[in-house]
């Protein structure tokens, strides 16, 4: 069965009629609104939330998804063709890092370094919230829970996180697993 979808549209001043924005449950009624109307924008996203963040931002296409809670968002992707990228951003998706850690490491390295990142700028900027769509980083490399067939590299990386991770969630922060379409980080590269 399919997701539902919400489709998010916004027509411009110079449109008829001027100015209307909204959020529709159905491509084929949204379809309706925007058709002949020049400069008409729309998107489709996973919940009411993220279309109505996305128009109260302005309905600007380099948006890609706007969260709803105050904190940091990280992701990592290799869907570019340079090798791994990783990206932490605000909830608006405004980065803090992004950066490309290149051809020799795996996504699930670059989602953890990425993780490590968002830790660091947490704890400078006194966030106590951490969002990101990896669950094998979320709810295992960054607890510890690794496996004996990861690199060494990996492994160093993983205790060095969870060694970070521990020291955030004693202060009171946390560390959530969502999905792709809600993380204003997101590359772009993966499936949700």
């Amino acid at each position: 069965m399919a997701k539902q979808k919400y489709y998010a549209y916004y027509l411009p001043e110079k449109g008829l009629p001027a100015g209307r924005q909204g959020v529709t449950d159905n491509w084929p009624e949204c379809q309706k609104i925007v058709a002949g109307v020049l400069g008409a924008k729309y998107k489709s996203f996973e919940s009411r939330e993220f279309a109505e963040n996305w128009l109260e931002a302005g309905a600007d296409y380099k948006i890609k998804h706007i969260a709803s809670e105050e904190g940091i968002y990280f992701d990592a992707g290799t869907g570019a063709g340079n090798g791994v990228e990783i990206n932490v951003t605000d909830k608006t998706g405004k980065s803090f890092i992004k950066k490309l850690l290149g051809k020799e490491v795996t996504n699930n390295f670059g989602e953890l370094s990425a993780l490590k990142y968002a830790l660091e700028i947490a704890e400078e900027k006194n966030i106590k919230k951490i969002f990101g769509d990896s669950r094998l980083v979320v709810e295992f490399w960054s607890k510890w829970r690794v496996k004996k067939e990861v690199s060494e590299e990996t492994k160093k990386l993983a205790r060095e996180v969870s060694s970070k991770r521990e020291k955030f969630e004693v202060q009171g922060g946390q560390v959530f697993l969502i999905s792709g379409g809600a993380n204003p980080a997101d590359l772009g590269f993966h499936r949700n």
